[in-house]
C-alpha cells in the first residue's frame, strides 16, 4: 500500500510539474504574440498594403489550422484558444488560411477598401466600368501573388475571346485593329497572351523592359520566387511549387519562344486613347490600335527619388540585380521593405563590403519573417551596420551625408561611400491608369458581400448522427424479442448465429465500428497535418469527426447486443460512449470562453491607444506624463496578466487594487508637480485605471480558459483509454474466439 502511495504521488507531482511548465511556455507564447502585435499596431504593420485575414471570433474554433497553413511567419497566431492576426504586414495574400477553416471564421480580404485611393474600380471580369474594354490584370488589381497574376491574365484573354466572336471592322487605311493589346510581361502578361494565342487572338505584348518578367525580373539574383502549385495556358501545371528568379524567367522565355509569342520589348506606353471600337495606344516605339487592352502594368512605376544633392551621379541606383559585382565596395542601402533590407543583406555577405541600411523610421514594420531574421544574423554578425531615424541629405563622390534624429535633435553624420541603393519604394501608374478611364473612386467601388456562413458542419453531423440513432432504434425495436432477452436464452433464439457478437451481422457491425474509430481519430492527423493527411477540407473532417464517433457508439451498441458485461469489449463500450459524452460537453464549456478573453484583449488594446492618442494632443514638454503612464501600466500589466501565478492573480484581486492606488497617487502628483491640469490628469489615470482592470480580467478568462480547457485532455485520456481497451478485445476476441470455435467444430 505504501508503495503504490508514494508511486501515485511521484506520478501526481510530475503530472502537475509539467502541467505547469507547459502552461507557462504557453503563457510566454501568448505574451509574445500580444507585444508583437502592439508593436504593430504602433508601426501600423498591424494591417497589410495589400491583402490582409480578418478573423470573425464568434466563429473561431481556436483549432490552430489557420496558424499552421500560413507560409508567411508570424501573420497569425493563438491567443486565449482563438486566431488573431499579430503581423498583418506580413500578409501577401496566399489565403491558405481561409481554405483551411473549417467554419468560415478568416477571410483574407483587401484592407479599407471603403477608404483606399489605391485599388482600381473594376468588374468581376477585370474591366474598368468607365473604360469598356480596357482590362487590368495582376498586381495593378492590389493582388500580389504570381499565382493571381496568372489567373487574371487567363481570365481577361477568355473574356476577351468570348467578346471577339465577330470579326473587327476594319480601319481605313484598311488594316483591322488588334483583337487585344496586352502592356506588361510579366506573369498577368504571359498568362494572358498564351490564353490569347489558345484563342486564336490577334494580340501583342509590348513591354518597357528589354527582357520578359515584370516585376520578378526585377529581383536580385538567386532571389526565391514561391509561385504555389498553379497552370499556364498552353504549358499546364508547374512541375515546382518554388523557383528561383532565374529558374522561373527561364521558364517563361522558354514557353515564349516555344509558342511564338508576339513580345515586344523596350517599348513604353505613353497614353491610351478610347475611339469608336477600340483603343489608341501611343507608345514610344509608335501607334497601336487594338479593341481591347490588358493593363498588366503592375503597381512600381518609376522608383522614389530622394531629391537631394547628389543623386544624379553614376553611382546611385534604384534596384539591385546581381550583388557579387559590388564585394570590396562601401555601399549605402536607403529604405526600410523587403527589398531593401534584401539587397542589404546581399551585399553585406560579399567579400570586403561595408553596407550600411539607412531608414526613416525608428523601427522597421512589414518585413517578411525570413527578411527579418536574415536582417538580425546580418547584425549580430557584424557584417551589416543600420542607421534608423535616418534621412539622406547629401550624395558626394566619395560620401553620403545622413541627418540622424536623436532625442537631443538631428545630427549629421557623414559616410565614405562608394554606390547608393535608393529603394524606398515606386510611384505606381495610377496617373496614366486615370487618364486611361479607371477610376479609384472608393464610392464607386461595390461594397465587398459580407462572408458567407460556412458553419462547422455540427448541423450536418448531428442531424445525420439523428438520422442514424432513429434507425438502430428502429432496428432494435424491431428485434426486441431477441435484444430484450436474457443473454443466456438468446442462444435458443435462430437469429442468434446472426446478431451475436462473434458472427454474421453482430461481427460486421462490431468491424465497422471498429473502422469508424480508426476515421474518427485521421481528423487529429488531419488537423495537426501530419503523417502525410491533408486532403479533404477541414470542414468535412471535422463534420466526420462527429459522425463517425455517433456512428461508431451505435454500431457498437449492436454489436454487444444492447448489452454490456463485465469483460474488457463491455469496458470498451463504456468508454466509447464517455468519449462521445466529454467530447459533447468539452466543446460546450470551451466555446465562449476565447471569445470572452479576446474581447478583452481588444478592449485593452483600444485603451491603449486611445493614451496614445491623448499624448499625440498634448503639448510636447507633457507627452512626458503619458509616456510614463503607459510605462507603469505595461509593468503592471506584464507582472499580473503574464508573469504572475493563478493564486498570484487571485491575490490580485484584494492587494492588487492597492498598489494599483499607490503608483496612480504617485503618477498624480508628478502630473500635477508639471503643472498639467487636473482634468488632464485625472483622464489619464482614468484610462490607466480601466486598462489595468481590463488586463486583469482578461488573465482571470484566460485562468477559466485553462481549467475547462483540461477537459479536453480529459477527452483525449478517455480516447487513449478506449483504444487500449479495444485493442485488448478485439486480441481477446481473436484468441480466444479462435479456440472456442475450433472446439466447437
Amino acid at each position: 500500500m505504501t508503495w503504490t502511495l508514494l508511486a501515485a504521488l511521484v506520478l501526481a507531482l510530475g503530472v502537475a510539474a509539467l502541467a505547469a511548465f507547459a502552461r507557462r511556455r504557453e503563457l510566454a507564447r501568448m505574451q509574445a504574440g500580444v507585444v508583437e502585435r502592439q508593436r504593430a499596431v504602433r508601426n501600423g504593420a498591424h494591417q497589410a498594403q495589400l491583402s490582409q485575414p480578418v478573423i470573425d471570433l464568434s466563429r473561431c474554433l481556436g483549432c490552430g489550422a489557420c496558424v499552421a497553413a500560413c507560409p508567411e511567419e508570424r501573420v497569425l497566431d493563438l491567443v486565449h484558444g482563438q486566431a488573431v492576426v499579430v503581423n498583418g504586414g506580413r500578409c501577401v495574400g496566399h489565403a491558405a488560411c481561409e481554405r483551411e477553416c473549417p467554419v468560415g471564421a478568416i477571410t483574407v480580404t483587401l484592407a479599407n477598401l471603403e477608404q483606399r485611393r489605391d485599388v482600381p474600380v473594376l468588374t468581376p471580369a477585370l474591366e474598368a466600368p468607365h473604360a469598356p474594354g480596357l482590362f487590368l490584370a495582376g498586381e495593378v488589381t492590389a493582388h500580389a501573388l504570381i499565382k493571381t497574376a496568372i489567373e487574371h491574365g487567363a481570365r481577361v484573354a477568355r473574356e476577351v475571346a468570348t467578346r471577339c466572336a465577330s470579326p473587327a471592322p476594319a480601319l481605313p487605311s484598311g488594316d483591322a485593329p488588334l483583337d487585344l493589346c496586352i502592356v506588361g510581361a510579366g506573369p498577368a502578361g504571359l498568362a494572358c497572351a498564351l490564353e490569347a494565342k489558345k484563342h486564336g487572338l490577334r494580340f501583342v505584348v509590348i513591354d518597357q523592359a528589354s527582357e520578359l518578367g515584370g516585376t520578378v525580373a526585377k529581383y536580385p539574383r538567386r532571389k526565391l520566387v514561391i509561385t504555389q502549385p498553379v497552370e499556364l495556358p498552353l504549358y499546364g501545371a508547374l512541375k515546382q511549387t518554388s523557383y528561383t528568379k532565374e529558374e522561373l524567367i527561364a521558364l517563361w522565355q522558354s514557353i515564349a519562344r516555344q509558342h511564338e509569342l508576339p513580345i515586344r520589348g523596350g517599348c513604353t506606353l505613353e497614353s491610351v486613347q478610347r475611339y469608336d471600337d477600340g483603343f489608341v495606344l501611343a507608345t514610344t516605339s509608335g501607334e497601336l490600335r487594338a479593341r481591347h487592352v490588358c493593363m498588366a502594368v503592375g503597381r512600381r512605376g518609376a522608383p522614389n527619388r530622394l531629391g537631394v544633392v547628389g543623386e544624379e551621379l553614376e553611382k546611385v541606383s534604384y534596384g539591385l540585380l546581381d550583388a557579387h559585382s559590388y564585394a570590396g565596395r562601401r555601399v549605402l542601402v536607403v529604405g526600410g521593405g523587403d527589398s531593401a533590407v534584401e539587397a542589404a543583406v546581399a551585399l553585406a555577405e560579399q567579400p570586403g563590403a561595408e553596407v550600411t541600411l539607412s531608414y526613416r523610421r525608428a523601427e522597421f514594420f512589414r518585413l517578411r519573417g525570413r527578411n527579418e531574421q536574415r536582417l538580425r544574423e546580418a547584425l549580430d554578425a557584424g557584417r551589416l551596420q543600420v542607421v534608423l531615424d535616418s534621412d539622406v541629405r547629401a550624395i558626394g563622390a566619395e560620401h553620403v551625408e545622413l541627418e540622424v534624429r536623436r532625442a537631443d535633435g538631428p545630427q549629421r553624420r557623414q559616410l565614405a561611400n562608394d554606390e547608393v541603393f535608393v529603394l524606398a519604394g515606386g510611384a505606381p501608374p495610377f496617373p496614366l491608369l486615370e487618364r486611361a478611364g479607371v477610376s479609384f473612386d472608393p464610392t464607386q467601388r461595390q461594397a465587398a458581400p459580407p462572408a458567407p456562413e460556412h458553419g462547422a458542419g455540427l448541423g450536418q453531423a448531428l442531424a445525420a448522427g439523428f438520422g442514424f440513432a432513429l434507425a438502430t432504434l428502429a432496428w432494435v425495436a424491431w428485434h426486441y424479442d431477441y435484444y430484450g432477452a436474457p443473454a443466456e436464452l438468446r442462444a435458443l433464439d435462430p437469429r442468434h448465429s446472426e446478431l451475436r457478437p462473434g458472427r454474421g451481422l453482430g461481427l460486421a457491425l462490431g468491424l465497422i465500428a471498429t473502422a469508424l474509430i480508426a476515421v474518427n481519430l485521421l481528423y487529429l492527423a488531419r488537423r495537426a497535418q501530419r503523417w502525410g493527411v491533408t486532403f479533404g477540407s477541414l470542414k468535412t473532417w471535422m463534420t466526420s469527426h462527429v459522425a463517425t464517433g455517433v456512428l461508431a457508439l451505435l454500431c457498437a451498441l449492436v454489436h454487444a447486443g444492447m448489452t454490456t458485461r463485465d469483460s474488457v469489449g463491455g469496458h470498451a463500450l463504456w468508454a466509447l460512449a464517455a468519449l462521445l459524452v466529454t467530447g459533447a460537453i468539452g466543446r460546450y464549456f470551451y466555446a465562449w470562453l476565447p471569445r470572452a478573453a479576446n474581447g478583452r484583449e481588444l478592449e485593452l488594446e483600444e485603451v491603449h491607444e486611445q493614451l496614445a492618442h491623448m499624448g499625440e494632443q498634448w503639448d510636447k514638454s507633457q507627452r512626458g506624463f503619458v509616456d510614463e503612464v503607459r510605462r507603469e501600466l505595461s509593468e503592471l500589466v506584464r507582472a499580473r496578466q503574464w508573469n504572475s501565478s493563478f493564486f498570484g492573480r487571485v491575490l490580485a484581486l484584494l492587494g492588487g487594487q492597492r498598489e494599483l492606488r499607490r503608483r496612480l497617487a504617485a503618477l498624480a502628483n508628478a502630473g500635477r508637480a508639471q503643472g498639467i491640469e487636473a482634468a488632464r490628469v485625472d483622464a489619464t489615470l482614468a484610462l490607466a485605471r480601466r486598462a489595468y482592470s481590463t488586463a486583469l480580467a482578461a488573465a482571470h478568462l484566460e485562468d477559466l480558459r485553462a481549467l475547462l480547457s483540461s477537459w479536453r485532455y480529459l477527452h483525449r485520456w478517455v480516447a487513449v483509454l478506449m483504444l487500449v481497451l479495444l485493442v485488448a478485445h478485439v486480441a481477446y476476441a481473436l484468441i480466444y474466439g479462435e479456440l472456442f470455435d475450433g472446439g466447437a467444430r
